[in-house]
């Protein structure tokens, strides 16, 4: 199964890979917090980041 990746607006940091339904909720919630987010495959997200670990970008 796929998983995506959220990439934060305001703090410009890059999630660990997730599965759709969480990506979602998550993304909702930031919304709602007035948070910009975006929503990317995991192999983007890899590119994005220019690394293949997600070691230091975490999100709460």
């Amino acid at each position: 199964m796929q998983k995506y990746i959220i990439i934060r607006s305001d703090n410009n940091s890059i999630s660990q890979p997730m599965y759709i339904d969480e990506v979602v909720s998550k993304v909702e919630a930031y919304n709602k917090q007035g948070i910009f987010s975006y929503i990317v495959s995991e192999s983007e997200g890899h590119r994005l980041s220019g690394t293949q670990t997600f070691e230091n970008t975490t999100l709460e």
